[in-house]
This record gives C-alpha cells, sequence and structure tokens, in this order.
C-alpha cells in the first residue's frame, strides 16, 4: 500500500511573547501550540516503508502510523513489546500487531490533510470536496492503553463507510489470528507468536463503535462516529484478550472525555519539564516534533523502542528493528537528558541489562576474561539475540566467510559495543544522580570497566587496545579512537559511581591509572590541517560515517577546557569532515562541532540543510536507521544553549550573540534545572534549581561585573570573577543576576 504525504511548507509565527521567567507554563503552551505537523495529499507520491514518512502517534507503548489513500485510511497497530522473540540470526523482529482500516469510497477524490496539534497529541485529518468535509480525530491516549477516533461530517447529508480490523499487509511466520465480532458492537484481532520461539508473545486489539452494532456504518451531519480501540499483551497482562475486551466493552461518551482531558494533562505536564523560544519556528517545530515522537515511542520500561521506532508497516523491518549496539541504540535518547525528559530515557537500559549473562558468555568465550562484558552488534528485548549464529547464517556465509562472527555472535571485529552501551548510562547518572539508578547499572558499568582493565596491554608506560576495529570489519586495528575515548568514559564514570555508592574503593586506583596512562589519540594531516587519526594503526580514515569524532561525542572527551592544541586539532578535524549530513553520524556530529565551541553560525547554517531533508514527521529524509536522528536538532540545540559535561554549567557557550533566545529547566550535569535568556547579546538572568544540592560551578555571563545570588533559601550574597562557585541545597532555586 502507498500513501501521498508530503510537508506542506506552513511557518506558523510564534505569538507575542512576554519576557519572564515566572511564566513557563504560560510560555510553553503558547510557543509549542504553534507548531503542527502537517501532511497533505495529494503531492508526491512516496511509499510507506517502516512509517518513517506517515503520521505517528503513540503512548511510549502502542504505536499507530497513518496511511493510506483517503477512501481507505489505515491506522497501523504496534506495540513496543510484540516481538517475536527468539535467539537467532534473522528469526527475531518486532512485528506489526494489525491494522485498523476505514473504508469511505466516496472520498476518492478528496483532498487529504493531516495535522497533528504537538502540544495536545492530538491529530486531525480533513478530507474535502467542494462544501463536503470528514473529518477524523484521533489520539492514543497517553494515560490508558487506548486509541480514540471521532469521524465527522459535514456539508453533506451523509455518507457510508465501515470500519474494521485486519492482519498485518504480510508475514513471514505462521501466527494465529482471531478476528471476529459480536452484538455489542465489539471486534477482537489477536495475534500470537507462540512455535519455535524463546519467549512467547500474544498481543490483543479491540474494538468498539459507540452506538453502532456492525462494522457498516452511517455518516450523518448531526451526529459524531466515535470509536475506541485497546491495547493489550501477554507481558501487561495474564489474559490480554479479556484485558483489551474490558476496556472497550463499558466504555461511554463521559469516560472518553476524561480519558481525552487526562491525556492533554499528561501532554501538558511533558511540554513544561522543558522549553526553549529561539524566535525561529523552523527549528523549534523540529525539536518540538522530535521530541513528541521519543515521548510517543518511548515509556514501556522493559521495551524501548526498536531501530525504527514503535510505528512499523512492514514485517520484520531492516536489521530486524533490533537493538543495535554500535550507536543505533543509543543515539535517540541524546537529547533526552538535558532536555529534563527523562521517563523517555528510562527504557534504554533494559535489554542491556537484560542481556548480561550473555554478556560474560562473550567475555570468557572470546578474551578468557571470565568477569568481564562483551556485547554483539545486535540484541533483543528480554535477553534476546537477533544477531546470533544460525543455519540461515552458515548458509548465507556473509558474515562467517569474512570472520565477523565469533563463539556465535556477530561482533564485526569491535569490542567497543559494551563501552558504547555505558555513554548513556553515564550521562543520566551525571544528570540526574539518582543513587537508585546508579545502583541498578553499576553492575553492567563495573563489569564492562572489569573487561578493559584486564583486556588492555600494558607497555612502555601506557596502556594500548590491541585487535579492535574502529568500523565494522575494518581489521584488527590498534588504539581505534573511538574505543579510547569509550574507555575513558567507562572508567570515569566507575569511578565517579563507586564513589557516590560508597562501594569498590580499592578498585578505583587502578581505573585511575588507566585513565592516566591510556594511550593518547593519533594523528595525520589531511587538506593541510592536523587531523585525527582512527586509529594508531589500521585505519587512518573513512569516507562516510563519524568515528573519527565520536570521543568529542557522544564519549564526551574533549571539550571547552580542553588543551588549546587538542582542541585546534577537533576544529580541523570537524572542518575536513563535512558530515553534518550522514546517514550513521548526524546524532553525534553536530553536538561535537558544539562541544568544541565550532563557529554557531555555520552550526546552525547546516542544521536548516539538516531539517529540509526531513520528512513532515521529523524523520531525516531517506536515513534507513529510523529514529537514531530524533536527538539530532534538540540536543544540538541544548548543547548550544547550556552545556556542562565539564563540570562546568555554562550558558549560550556557542550561541550568536545576534540571536535572541531563552530556555526554561534543561536538565544539566550535577542535577540542575537551569533557565536563562539572551537578549541583543547580553544574558538577562539565570536561574538554578538545584534537585540534588550539589555545589555548582557557573561560567560568569557577565566577568566584568559583581552578580548578586539570591533564593528564598539563603540571605543575598554578591559573587565576582570568572567561574562563580557556590554550595546549593536539595530543592533550591536560585537566580543569578549581574549588579
Amino acid at each position: 500500500m502507498k500513501t501521498i504525504v508530503r510537508l506542506a511548507v506552513v511557518m506558523l509565527p510564534l505569538m507575542s511573547l512576554i519576557s519572564c521567567a515566572d511564566k513557563p507554563v504560560i510560555l510553553e503552551q503558547e510557543i509549542i501550540a504553534s507548531h503542527k505537523a502537517i501532511f497533505t495529499h495529494p503531492a508526491v507520491k512516496i511509499p510507506v516503508t517502516h512509517a518513517v514518512d506517515a503520521p505517528m502517534m503513540g503512548n511510549g507503548y502502542t504505536g499507530v502510523a497513518i496511511s493510506g489513500p483517503p477512501e481507505k485510511q489505515v491506522y497501523y497497530i504496534a506495540r513496543n513489546d510484540f516481538w517475536r522473540l527468539k535467539s537467532s540470526y534473522n528469526e527475531s523482529f518486532p512485528a506489526v500487531l494489525g491494522k485498523l482500516v476505514i473504508d469511505l469510497p466516496d472520498l476518492q477524490d478528496f483532498t487529504y490533510r493531516v495535522e497533528q496539534d504537538l502540544y495536545t497529541a492530538v491529530t486531525h485529518t480533513y478530507f474535502t470536496q467542494d462544501d463536503a468535509t470528514i473529518t477524523i480525530k484521533s489520539f492514543v491516549s497517553a494515560t490508558q492503553d487506548v486509541m480514540i477516533l471521532e469521524i465527522q461530517l459535514t456539508g453533506m447529508d451523509e455518507m457510508e463507510g465501515a470500519v474494521y480490523l485486519d492482519k498485518p499487509d504480510s508475514s513471514n511466520y505462521p501466527t494465529q489470528f482471531d478476528i471476529w465480532e459480536e452484538k455489542t458492537a465489539v471486534s477482537l484481532l489477536t495475534r500470537t507468536f507462540n512455535k519455535d520461539v524463546d519467549i512467547p508473545t500474544k498481543a490483543a486489539i479491540a474494538l468498539k463503535t459507540l452506538k453502532d452494532t456492525s462494522q457498516g456504518f452511517k455518516l450523518t451531519d448531526t451526529e459524531t462516529l466515535i470509536m475506541v480501540c485497546a491495547f493489550s499483551s501477554n507481558f501487561k497482562s495474564d489474559d490480554c484478550i479479556q484485558a483489551a475486551l474490558s476496556m472497550v466493552k463499558n466504555i461511554n461518551p463521559s469516560q472518553l472525555k476524561k480519558i481525552e482531558k487526562e491525556h492533554k494533562q499528561w501532554w501538558a505536564d511533558f511540554w513544561s519539564k522543558s522549553w526553549v523560544d529561539l524566535n525561529d519556528s523552523i527549528i523549534e517545530h523540529q525539536y518540538f516534533l522530535s521530541n513528541y515522537t521519543l515521548a510517543s515511542f518511548s515509556r514501556d520500561p522493559d521495551f524501548p523502542p526498536s531501530i525504527f521506532g514503535t510505528c512499523i508497516t512492514k514485517e520484520r523491518p531492516a536489521w530486524n528493528g533490533d537493538y543495535h549496539l554500535n550507536y543505533n541504540h543509543m543515539a535517540p535518547y541524546y537529547g533526552l537528558y538535558s532536555s529534563n525528559h527523562i521517563e523517555q530515557a528510562n527504557p534504554y537500559n533494559a535489554p542491556i541489562l537484560a542481556f548480561m549473562d550473555r554478556g560474560q558468555y562473550y567475555s570468557k568465550m572470546m578474551t578468557g576474561i571470565v568477569d568481564g562484558i562483551m556485547l554483539p552488534v545486535g540484541i533483543g528485548p528480554l535477553g534476546i539475540e537477533t544477531t546470533r549464529r544460525n543455519a540461515i547464517m552458515d548458509e548465507q556465509r556473509s558474515y562467517t566467510a569474512q570472520g565477523n562472527e565469533q563463539a556465535g555472535g556477530l561482533f564485526f571485529g569491535q569490542k567497543s559495543n559494551a563501552s558504547y552501551a555505558v555513554v548513556n548510562m553515564a550521562m543520566q547518572f551525571y544528570h540526574t544522580y539518582d543513587l537508585g539508578y546508579a545502583e541498578r547499572i553499576y553492575p553492567f558499568v563495573r563489569q564492562v570497566a572489569t573487561f578493559w582493565e584486564k583486556y588492555l596491554t600494558y607497555e612502555n608506560n601506557r596502556y594500548v587496545i590491541y585487535h579492535d576495529a574502529i568500523h565494522e570489519g575494518s581489521g584488527k586495528n590498534v588504539n581505534p579512537i573511538l574505543s579510547l575515548g569509550l574507555v575513558r568514559l567507562v572508567m570515569q564514570t566507575a569511578i565517579d559511581m563507586s564513589r557516590e555508592l560508597k562501594t569498590d574503593e580499592d578498585r578505583v586506583e587502578k581505573w585511575q591509572h588507566i585513565l592516566d596512562h591510556l594511550s593518547d589519540y593519533s594523528y595525520q594531516e589531511r587538506e593541510g590541517k592536523k587531523v585525527f587519526r582512527y586509529s594508531e594503526e589500521g585505519t587512518a580514515w573513512w569516507v562516510n560515517n563519524t568515528l573519527g569524532i565520536q570521543h568529542i561525542y557522544p564519549a564526551g572527551q574533549i571539550g571547552l577546557d580542553s588543551d588549546p592544541e587538542l582542541l585546534q586539532t577537533a576544529h580541523n578535524t570537524i572542518e575536513v569532515m563535512q558530515r553534518w549530513i550522514d546517514n550513521n553520524g548526524s546524532n553525534s556530529y553536530f553536538p561535537a562541532a558544539v562541544r568544541v565551541g565550532y563557529d554557531p553560525v555555520i552550526i546552525l547554517d547546516n542544521l536548516y540543510t539538516y531539517i529540509s531533508h526531513t520528512y513532515p514527521n521529523g524523520f531525516q529524509l531517506n536515513n534507513p536507521h529510523g529514529i537514531e536522528n530524533l536527538s539530532t536538532v534538540p540536543n544540538t540545540i541544548n548543547e548550544m544553549l547550556c552545556q556542562s559535561h565539564e563540570g562546568l554549567l555554562r550558558v549560550f557557550p556557542v550561541w550568536p550573540n545576534f540571536r535572541n533566545a531563552r530556555f526554561h529547566s534543561l536538565r544539566t550535569y550535577g542535577a540542575f534545572l537551569v533557565s536563562s535568556e539572551i537578549t541583543d547579546g547580553t544574558v538577562q538572568y539565570v536561574t538554578i534549581i538545584s534537585e540534588k544540592g550539589r555545589d555548582c560551578r557557573l561560567e560568569n555571563p557577565w566577568p566584568e561585573y559583581n552578580v548578586e545570588l539570591t533564593g528564598k533559601l539563603r540571605t543575598s550574597s554578591i559573587l565576582s570573577g570568572e567561574v562563580l562557585t557556590f554550595e546549593t541545597t536539595p530543592g533550591e532555586k536560585i537566580e543569578l543576576r549581574k549588579q
């Protein structure tokens, strides 16, 4: 099936806003509500592939992609927890649960426009011809696992149609379907994977049409047709069929109003967590749209979204829709930590922690290190391994013949996957200092640190990494630059976590020794500039991707306070690589440029180019890797407005002075929520809420002036100097202004 969707270039101007740090709720509603995702028909025919070009809705558990021409609207329904679960190459994948189809044959020649209100997460689909309009209002409830649709007719007396549940377009494996109806106008679809699997899965959709008793219906201009879909799975209920049925059988209009009210309140609360005001509708639109999509996809604590998110339209997506561990699974979440959307970031950890036993097995079998962890390139939920060697892999011979498989796992010669998994764990730890979170993930971090502690070779007063591919299948490289950055991150995180948790104090000295003596990065000259070399021996450069700068970001090993010569080399590498739009690396390239203080005008210019290469739903145009770049714009903008990764809080560190901007409650390292505003090149104020009461170091936005520090829990004080250092208490709100 094909749908015709294309962005209508509608730039909705921001409302006139009053500069006031004390009215965040009003401001964020005005700013975000001015943005809508717009889809139109007819325009350019684009096939729906993995739903990357379709309108999408979700609640973090169930996702819906809207497709099809006006006369046959198709709502593809998928769930984060509905997979075929088998640890075997090409045999485990997230699957489409089913479809809800709305047949309206008379709409064949109608125009088609979909508007998604990002603030309320409500979608309106308009079909228009002359004076006649059909409107479908739809949303997936943020507080209950249901989807509600309301169909209205205006401009004509009546129109006949039908609504029904249907199977996915294709099925590669035998599954069980049940579709039936009863006099209460309830339909049911179930799908099951229970044969030749490691973990059985089952999910259900129940559909009820209010005030109707059949699939067929007649629309009139005096009545709204309301439909309710409920969802459940065997991971959420002992009897998912009865759970879904019970949600719809007794539902009534008053309950629907309550569901919608709670849904809108959840989204209002979500948007109030943080916001930015850039006086730039193009960047803001992509910023909020990216966070909307991740909020729609990621809330299930045990089942994070797969590589293409929750909204899939194709059985067994590319790469089996798995969690790819050499960056793809990590990248979507990068911007969530600074955007203060920790609930959406939490699911990231679940499949990694569930894979620890198998990771220990690989460490032992491949290196002899019994208490370390190594991770293959692809895994699924609940400890499932999507790339494990089997007869299919042996028949294809593509991976086994090239030596990319080891001990039954697909590694491509890379030993960095487990270290890469620590990146997001470290980000969440440093942004929250949540000790309960640290306790959950520390065993994994410790075992990754243990692996490197025992794997590294200490020679000539330095630690060396041997036999580790910088790129998939690039060979037995020596000191690949990405691994050097990630090992530094792992060791520092292990040290800081152990100190906060008051454990493994006897191991800190060794980890610190590795930090102090790990090999330096390697260098080369390209285009007359000193730049980083991808490895000390072996691969020197790569024609695409951005692994040559990922020690900067996301590994976080170079920043504005780094050695000037190292910082210049980082600038040179950004200049020579020019990978602003890269199928594997935009999500790391933009924030890396910010971290090293690259020209903010150039960064923003390239961000406009990047945004121009996106679908209406925010996915990058022609990018084969799904949701990974949903972090690109939010993360880049947050880093430009507020940085803290070196323990020094900076506001507007890489932002053009001639552009006015402000932000509210961006989360920083140290568990601080920071708000600020810049007008005509001058920072107006800095407001800090301290969640954990840690000491704060702030680069003085007004270095030539004294600074007044005020707060309800303290006496006003005067600070001065290049760096302002002050103590805080948990929950305290502090405001700083120049005198």
